[in-house]
């Protein structure tokens, strides 16, 4: 079984719409959307949840009122001014640290678990689908994240799939080390800006700190081709695989609207030709 992430040092290149049209053309595939703060791989899917799973996240501090003093301690000590002025919690505030558990003379306070959000196991007409969604203001999306993976390492075993593509949060923060550690492979699709050309760069620096393999995909490369061969030119010195280049297509745009991956929906344009040989190139790579 391989692992194959596909991410970005920026929101906005792509990542997600090629790994919608990855699931239309893989066979025997697990789908992960690890993008467990905004997900909307699903709105391209159209997953039919089979179970749902709550997650629970950091603790909540609760108050005895029928115990409590109202000596302030609690207050004074939170460093997050969860607690208000008539000793109550305020929830999105609370980080769980338990600071007030410790210092409350009376022992009126306690940590509860709290539901932080919810993993769902799906089935779409590609394949299972393991995804996600933190709660509002919730915290450990990290943690979230291993959650889908290791439903979406069950589903492959259970199916007997040979891949699981995962679609990674943007940027390089914590649920994305969570979502690129131990694949055999990150795909990094980034656009010819200056803005791209630099997050491009941080991703792969991430996965080379983790020890993942990288290759590099250029979305809309015909936007500025001079770009496009400075970003080519810095891969091949340093050894990096670009798999593809896709043009610019308003096609794209029309598929998006009608809620479809554009290989589904304009099979045999230049774009969903390009998306299919990048697929074959990457299998061949993790092969």
């Amino acid at each position: 079984m391989k692992q194959l992430t596909v991410l970005s040092g920026k929101g906005g290149t792509g990542k997600t719409t090629i790994t919608a049209s990855f699931a239309v053309l893989a066979t025997k595939a697990v789908i992960a959307d690890c993008d467990v703060d905004a997900p909307d791989l699903h709105i391209l899917l159209h997953p039919e949840v089979i179970e749902t799973q709550e997650f629970k996240g950091l603790k909540l501090a609760v108050i005895d009122e029928k115990a409590c003093t109202e000596c302030g301690l609690c207050r004074e000590k939170c460093r997050f001014e969860a607690i208000t002025e008539d000793f109550k919690i305020a929830p999105v505030a609370c980080e769980g640290c338990g600071v007030c558990t410790v210092v409350c003379p009376v022992n009126a306070i306690a940590l509860v678990e709290r539901v932080s959000g919810h993993a769902y196991i799906s089935k779409t007409k590609y394949g299972f689908m393991a995804h996600a969604l933190l709660s509002p203001g919730e915290a450990n999306s990290g943690k979230l994240v291993t959650l889908v993976r290791q439903n979406a390492k069950i589903l492959a075993e259970k199916s007997r799939s040979d891949i699981i593509i995962i679609d990674g949060p943007p940027g390089i923060g914590c649920p994305v080390i969570a979502s690129v550690s131990g694949v055999d492979a990150g795909l990094v699709v980034t656009e010819p800006t200056m803005s791209g050309m630099h997050d491009l760069e941080r991703a792969l620096r991430l996965l080379e700190h983790f020890g993942v393999p990288p290759l590099v995909c250029i979305n809309m490369y015909d936007v500025n081709k001079d770009n496009t061969n400075k970003i080519v030119s810095f891969c091949r010195e340093n050894s990096i695989k670009v798999v593809g280049k896709i043009p610019f297509n308003p096609v794209v745009t029309e598929a998006l609207v009608n809620v479809k991956p554009i290989v589904t929906y304009a099979s045999g344009t230049d774009v969903a030709e390009e998306i299919a040989g990048m697929w074959k190139r990457i299998l061949s790579t993790l092969k």
